[in-house]
C-alpha cells in the first residue's frame, strides 16, 4: 500500500492541528477516509468544502475512488480561500 503525505492548508490545518501527516492509502478516497477517522469533528466538516491536489495535479470533479496514489506522493487539502 503506498505511503503518502497529506498536507493541510488554512482552515484544514487549523482543524487537523498539524501541517501534514503520513497515511497508507491506495486512492484519494482511502486517504480521506483515514483522515476522517483520525480527525473526527471539525476537520470532517472542513473537508466537505475542500479541493484537492494529488502530486500537484487538481482532482477537480473526478471521483475520489478513481484517483490513485503513488508511493511517496502528496495530497494537498485546500479549503476555499477568501480574496482574489
Amino acid at each position: 500500500m503506498p505511503k503518502v503525505t497529506v498536507r493541510y492548508w488554512a482552515a484544514a490545518k487549523a482543524a487537523a492541528e498539524v501541517a501534514e501527516e503520513p497515511y497508507d492509502a491506495v486512492t484519494l478516497a482511502d486517504a480521506l477516509a483515514a483522515v476522517r477517522e483520525r480527525h473526527p469533528g471539525e476537520l470532517v466538516r472542513v473537508l466537505r468544502r475542500c479541493s484537492f491536489l494529488v502530486d500537484g495535479d487538481p482532482v477537480g470533479t473526478r471521483a475520489h475512488e478513481t484517483v490513485r496514489l503513488a508511493e511517496g506522493g502528496t495530497v494537498e487539502v485546500l479549503p476555499p480561500f477568501a480574496g482574489g
